[in-house]
């Protein structure tokens, strides 16, 4: 391993530790997989786009000349892994100005009222899951009696709806509507340049039907399973080149990040990957559904 590599691990772990010290509210939650708290180091994926998540939960920093865009808060104990890894890259951590989500689950939101206190950054999120996030994730339609996946409310400044743009010094984000997996579940997309083209990225909020999720007869979620109709629809109908996630498993990661590391640039192109994927949980989705129908 090289030195720098050494150097962004030891200092991810630094922060991780104090944010466990710190921040207890979802150390049950992370408790499920400890993926989640594990340092990764920070890197580029393209020009403007960096990873700046733990091993097992994916945050992404946008640059821009007029402050930066985070997507995925996280747990709130890895706010301060969260921190590190922006300042280990040269940013300022407050110079992010607009925090993102995937979607209104502990394991992707639970840091934003902290991050929001630290930056004074303003929070966009899909009208679908506004209101789970500013109730704290008691208005969750599957997990919002379980006390232990509930996380601080945060104040969100702006709701988003399918198409919205998210635009910062001279950066376009897409908000997608994929939801299903939460109401306002959220694929973001943008464009990027690679040398003299352009390339499409794909940050995938979530297809999946969690264990429990009920899809047929949900008094709670009546249009559940039409909505994730609806997600499947737009994800097969995204162009993409790089193909990114909520999770680095949805997309082979760490594999990919030896492959960066090695030297390849284009380790993270991968639409051929992305369409897999996609058709996967479609089938998961659809074997699922079978199954609860009567």
């Amino acid at each position: 391993m090289m030195t720098s590599e050494r150097s962004l691990i030891g200092g991810a772990m630094r922060a991780l530790l104090l944010g466990l010290q710190l921040c207890l509210t979802s150390t049950g939650a992370a408790a499920q997989d400890t993926t989640w708290t594990q340092p990764f180091p920070p890197f580029r994926i393209a020009e403007g786009l960096y990873y700046v998540g733990s091993r097992g939960l994916a945050s992404y920093l946008i640059t821009t000349r007029e402050g930066h865009v985070l997507i995925n808060t996280d747990l709130e104990a890895n706010v301060p892994m969260i921190r590190a890894s922006v300042e280990q890259l040269g940013f300022k951590f407050t110079d992010i100005r607009i925090l993102l989500i995937s979607h209104a689950h502990w394991d992707h939101n639970a840091g934003s009222a902290l991050i929001q206190r630290l930056t004074g950054a303003k929070y966009h999120v899909m009208e679908g899951d506004v209101g789970v996030v500013e109730s704290g994730g008691r208005s969750d339609f599957q997990y919002g009696s379980d006390t232990t996946l509930l996380y601080p409310p945060a104040h969100v400044d702006r709701a988003l709806h399918d198409g919205d743009e998210v635009k910062l010094g001279g950066v376009v984000l897409v908000a997608r509507l994929t939801p299903g997996h939460t109401r306002g579940c959220t694929t973001w997309t943008m464009k990027v340049r690679d040398g003299d083209r352009e390339r499409n990225v794909v940050i995938i909020g979530s297809p999946n039907v969690n264990p429990g999720y009920r899809l047929v007869g949900n008094a709670v979620y009546p249009r559940i399973a039409d909505d994730f109709e609806q997600t499947f629809r737009v994800l097969k109908s995204l162009p993409v080149d790089y193909f990114l996630g909520a999770h680095g498993s949805y997309y082979n990661m760490e594999a990919k990040y030896a492959r960066l590391v090695r030297g390849d640039s284009s380790a993270f192109i991968d639409p051929d990957g992305y369409l897999a994927y996609v058709a996967n949980r479609e089938r998961a989705f659809r074997t699922e559904l079978s199954r609860q129908k009567p």
